[in-house]
């Protein structure tokens, strides 16, 4: 493949093999020679190979393989004639982090760390666990799927400020009846849950403020004690795409391509309708799982310290988003695929209520390193359809993190003053921080190339792992 550096922070696979628009990866000179390997390259390079694709099939700094798209991959298609492609979602649908502000100073949290940890881990459980979460009947979970934080706000789990504060609202509108019953089964016990792997919940420290206006307008104080929330639509969302990849494959009028991983259906087809719509109520399941949690984080903060902490936000990784962009001068309906990325609309393109701020982006590091608060920059809209990375990304196979870090975690989390409770020892080791990339200069890289700019910076206090 041709790839060449077109600027400090941007690379380009030019169009070569049937690809239809160009590759894009945003990322630092150092950062692309030690960790985007060639099979995610050629991922962009597939991706750009899809009927319909619209300007460039493009990747964030934290890039890596994934199942169809690059983890990190972003592509957008004509809303009318284009396609809908699950691998450019994901299995875990609307996998996102949400982050709360508790008021409380480090200094008054740290008598009581290892005592509010150990409580939160009780009250949301995670990873395989037999525990359960929020126990709701039938018509509950029909409820959750058609109108997501709607159902939480009127079973009082939900505020109108966590709605205001939620990506979309915590509602997608969509009809509810196209998520199979096994789908259901699956999600039905698992309301108010982490899952397994890179799902956690981390209680931080604001160490640092990059631009105290911002951090003002989002309620983030230095030296206040924040909790972090990543988890997603865990069973339901995957056996939705289970379920759609294997009709997908069934269907004769499917796109098919060289990568079978990237299997897809025109927009306006029956299955790629359902399709869409499934999504969206997998996505609203997610909006509820981590409203659960939010909630019970709140309990816990109340019984220990009599305050109630405030979401900053709460947002979506995975999804495929119908949007208005402006595309060789004119405005176009398009479908934006996000798939372990983070819209990050700029003032003026943001929702209320963050018009004039724009939308608060969550990027978690991994465990043991620090985590940020970014803003989107107007630049991104015409880069990368208003799109940032969502994490600092694996480097690291999970086994081959067990196989070189086994034993070795727990000391080095001991030397940062993290306090852990993990689902296992397994994950401890299979998530080692050195795992990952590094998160300070991912978003360096993600500044750098102009997409979003650091608000705040927190370091990790305590975790919970699924």
């Amino acid at each position: 493949m041709n790839v060449r550096r077109i600027d400090d922070y941007t690379y380009m696979i030019d169009k070569e093999n049937g690809m239809n628009v160009p590759g894009i990866v945003y990322s630092s000179e150092e950062l692309f020679k030690k960790s985007v390997d060639e099979g995610s390259l050629k991922q962009v390079m597939n991706v750009a190979k899809l009927p319909g694709i619209i300007k460039a099939s493009y990747a964030m700094p934290d890039i890596h393989l994934g199942y169809g798209f690059p983890i990190g991959g972003v592509a957008a298609f004509d809303a009318e004639t284009g396609i809908i492609s699950p691998g450019g979602v994901g299995y875990d649908i609307n996998c996102g982090v949400a982050l709360v502000s508790t008021g409380i100073s480090f200094d008054e949290f740290m008598p009581k760390i290892k005592e509010v940890t150990d409580d939160l881990f009780i009250e949301i459980p995670s990873g395989l666990t037999s525990r359960k979460g929020l126990k709701v009947s039938s018509s509950d979970l029909n409820e959750i799927l058609r109108s997501g934080l709607k159902w939480a706000y009127e079973h009082d789990l939900a505020t109108r400020d966590d709605m205001d504060h939620t990506e979309d609202h915590g509602s997608i509108e969509n009809s509810g009846e196209n998520v199979s019953k096994a789908a259901q089964q699956r999600g039905m016990s698992q309301i108010g849950t982490l899952g397994a792997g890179n799902h956690f919940l981390e209680v931080q420290k604001v160490s640092q403020i990059f631009d105290y206006d911002l951090a003002g307008k989002f309620g983030i104080k230095m030296n206040e004690v924040t909790v972090m929330v990543h988890t997603g639509s865990r069973g339901l969302g995957h056996q939705v795409a289970t379920d759609y990849i294997r009709m997908l494959r069934e269907a004769d009028y499917s796109v098919k391509t060289s990568d079978p991983e990237l299997i897809s259906a025109p927009v306006r087809s029956p299955i790629g309708e359902k399709y869409i719509d499934a999504m969206r109520s997998a996505a609203n399941f997610a909006f509820v799982n981590r409203q659960i949690a939010i909630y019970r984080i709140r309990s816990v903060f109340e019984k220990h310290f009599g305050v109630t902490p405030r979401l900053i936000y709460s947002l979506a990784h995975n999804i495929a988003k119908e949007e208005n962009h402006v595309v060789d001068g004119e405005s176009m309906k398009v479908i934006v695929h996000r798939k372990g990325a983070t819209r990050a609309f700029p003032a003026g393109k943001a929702s209320s209520p963050f018009e004039d701020t724009g939308h608060p982006v969550l990027i978690p590091g991994s465990m043991g390193t620090a985590s940020y608060v970014l803003v989107g920059l107007r630049d991104n809209l015409d880069k990368s359809f208003g799109t940032t990375c969502h994490g600092s990304g694996r480097v690291l196979s999970r086994n081959q993190a067990v196989k070189k870090y086994a034993g070795l975690v727990e000391k080095e989390l001991q030397e940062k003053n993290v306090y852990a409770r993990p689902a296992t020892k397994q994950v401890l080791y299979e998530e080692a921080p050195e795992s990952y990339k590094n998160v300070d200069e991912v978003v360096d890289a993600v500044y750098g190339a102009s997409l979003a700019k650091p608000v705040v910076k927190m370091i990790p206090v305590s975790v919970v792992k699924g």
